[in-house]
């Protein structure tokens, strides 16, 4: 059962989450009435205080969660990295907690930070994240949070961000100058600002340089390699118009991609050039080498650390944002 909180009760009455907690707390502000209608909802719903969250306010458990989709992507193996390195330094200890991409995961873990067992999060939302309601009731628990490379746009919340936008634009006028004209765009959510933003920098390419973007070059990718690899082969098999550069917008996808073009025995980078979002120390050695849009994943870590720091010490940092860059480096992959 979904857990009542202090927002739920105060969108039910319409009044707002301070009210509700004062009355909750028998506070002389708040009038008899509004009282007996606060306390007949919260038994109603049976609303449940967290009377060890609320024994820590004021106290500090030193501890700091990370909630990110996964570690097997190198990048949020480098900004852990980074995080740490700011953590620890200041003595605090670093939770981890994976969603697997599962929205009803990322649910679980931050209603569970409410008891008071973190004093703020850093966070990058899964792909199925849609609503923030869960984020809302965290901070409200003075739990701060700051995002960094996902973000939910419908909260307001520090983040650390990279160029996503003009990134994918670079990948893509970058084969288009190397004679790419009929260019693939594999995504993996239409709901993640980093996918969303990184494509409508494809289409912006595309446009400047006067090229058609069709929906049919634009593939929406899973969480299932396999699922992923028939939808891979499948656009590769195409014959007219024949795909000949490819923008892989996560770096799970360059596996997928290499192992199609092998399967079908097409070769990189003579038949199709390929671009990819990714931190893989292996981009080098790969045959050919991957041409990467590698994101500055550490210092991403460093930073939200750093913001996530500030806010635990009571720093106003609400409407905060840091763009930092992202670099493309050419390789063998898109050589030609």
């Amino acid at each position: 059962m979904k857990q009542v909180t202090i927002r739920a009760l105060a969108r039910e009455l319409n009044l707002s989450v301070s009210t509700i907690s004062k009355a909750l707390r028998d506070s002389y502000e708040i009038s008899a009435e509004t009282k007996q209608r606060v306390l007949a909802l919260a038994a109603t719903l049976n609303y449940k205080p967290n009377p060890y969250a609320s024994s820590l306010r004021g106290k500090k458990s030193r501890t700091i969660g990370v909630v990110v989709p996964e570690v097997a992507d190198s990048f949020f193996s480098l900004a852990i990295n980074g995080i740490e390195s700011v953590m620890k330094a200041m003595g605090y200890h670093v939770l981890i907690c994976l969603t697997h991409e599962q929205f009803d995961n990322e649910q679980l873990i931050l209603n569970e930070f409410q008891s008071g067992r973190v004093d703020g999060v850093l966070m990058s939302v899964s792909r199925e994240t849609l609503n923030g309601d869960h984020i809302r009731s965290l901070t409200e628990q003075d739990v701060p949070v700051v995002f960094f490379d996902r973000v939910l746009e419908e909260v307001q919340a520090p983040r650390i961000v990279t160029n996503d936008f003009e990134s994918g634009y670079a990948a893509t006028a970058h084969l288009i100058e190397k004679g790419c004209r009929e260019i693939v765009y594999l995504g993996i959510s239409k709901s993640l600002s980093i996918s969303n933003r990184r494509m409508e920098g494809y289409r912006q390419a595309l446009a400047d340089h006067r090229l058609k973007c069709t929906e049919n070059n634009i593939v929406a990718c899973t969480n299932d390699p396999a699922e992923n690899y028939r939808a891979v082969k499948k656009i590769l098999l195409r014959k007219a118009p024949k795909p000949d550069g490819i923008v892989a917008s996560v770096e799970k996808l360059t596996t997928t991609v290499y192992q199609a073009c092998n399967d079908l025995r097409l070769q990189i980078p003579r038949d199709v050039k390929v671009v990819c979002f990714s931190n893989l120390e292996i981009a080098t050695i790969l045959h050919p080498s991957l041409t990467t849009i590698t994101q500055p994943a550490f210092e991403m870590g460093r930073a939200a650390a750093s913001l996530l720091l500030k806010a635990i010490k009571g720093t106003d940092v609400k409407g905060a944002e840091m763009v930092i860059p992202s670099v493309l480096i050419p390789r063998g992959s898109t050589a030609g």
